[in-house]
């Protein structure tokens, strides 16, 4: 066994795919095939399924994933006391769907770089499944998804509560339904809408929301931040959680505004999901803490809905977080 042949499938896993995993190690494709098949017959066991649309790490490669990132990281941590300059460093892939990326993942991206300076961060937009999915089988490292009261979470991963919401009317400033302190569902649906995806929390609370007679020009799109672009540019008004727009600078800048709606007392929360590990990556560690300040200093700064109970407590009853927090729960020290 070679570390080379665990840096391989490491860059398999992380990629998706041997071309682009090749590509990223600079080795030639036949060449990263062999070895990795070299080492599954060195185990006696399959470590990759390989399929058309690309090869993902199998059953067999996720139960050994854990203790091959120990080797290679005790690999790092040698050559870095040997002063060897040419230390292996992965990119920290974070999938998100694209929620509170102003107000607090790029805050927390620039806290990580503060106190690490070099090292790669990729941030990968997708659906919630899609998410889910990339952290089981390795190719994500940490993922932001948005959850709605009942939703549960893979018994195989880890959800950290980061924010709860309530969704909000999102308008551009000057828009005739901004003269209201409240809109209405009716009030709504007799505008253009820009909706959601299918596959995310969003297009199912719309859904919910206009109970099935949705407006009669609508959008879809994928994620906040071009639903919040598409509102700007006048075709027509959004629904989001309010945390995905408070922080945004097209606020800022007077572009949107937001209004609540009238009668709906829907939550949404902001997840931080991940896989259970006895060990994390620095990197990695300090990004999950670096989330929960900034989750902190956005509940700190916003007027916040006071609730009589929280209907969301039982989508993360079972779950085992280093730092839960909601908009009832702020106290808590970061981990």
């Amino acid at each position: 066994m070679r570390i080379e042949q665990l840096e391989y499938l490491a860059a398999v896993t992380e990629h998706g795919s041997l071309r682009r995993a090749s590509e990223a190690m600079h080795i030639s494709q036949p060449a990263l095939s062999e070895a990795v098949t070299k080492l599954e017959k060195e185990l006696g066991t399959t470590l990759l399924d390989r399929r058309r649309t690309g090869s993902r790490i199998s059953r067999q490669g996720l139960d050994l994933l854990q203790n091959m990132t120990e080797v290679l990281e005790a690999v790092d941590r040698l050559r870095q006391a040997a002063g060897q300059q040419s230390v292996r460093r992965r990119d920290l892939r974070i999938g998100t769907v694209v929620t509170a990326s102003s107000s607090l993942l790029a805050p927390a991206l620039r806290d990580l770089h503060a106190r690490h300076g070099s090292g790669g961060v990729e941030v990968v937009n997708g659906r919630q499944v899609d998410i889910q999915q990339g952290l089981a089988e390795g190719s994500l490292d940490l993922g932001l998804v948005n959850v709605l009261p009942g939703d549960e979470v893979p018994p195989t991963l880890v959800a950290d509560r980061l924010i709860e919401g309530t969704p909000v009317a999102c308008l551009p400033v000057g828009h005739p339904l901004t003269a209201k302190e409240r809109v209405t569902v009716d009030d709504l649906r007799a505008e253009p809408h820009v909706l959601m995806r299918p596959g995310f929390v969003m297009h199912r609370y719309a859904h919910r929301l206009f109970a099935g007679n949705l407006p009669g020009t609508t959008y879809a799109t994928d994620g906040a931040e071009m639903g919040k672009a598409m509102v700007a540019a006048g075709l027509g008004i959004s629904v989001l959680p309010d945390f995905s727009i408070v922080a945004d600078p097209l606020v800022e800048a007077g572009v949107l505004t937001t209004r609540p709606i009238q009668t709906d007392q829907t939550t949404v929360m902001l997840l931080m999901l991940r896989r259970r590990a006895e060990r994390v990556p620095e990197p990695l560690r300090d990004l999950q803490r670096a989330l929960v300040r900034q989750a902190r200093i956005y509940l700190s700064s916003v007027e916040l809905p006071a609730t009589a109970s929280d209907p969301a407590a039982e989508a993360t009853a079972d779950l085992t977080p280093v730092t839960p927090i909601s908009s009832r729960a702020r106290t808590r020290s970061a981990p």
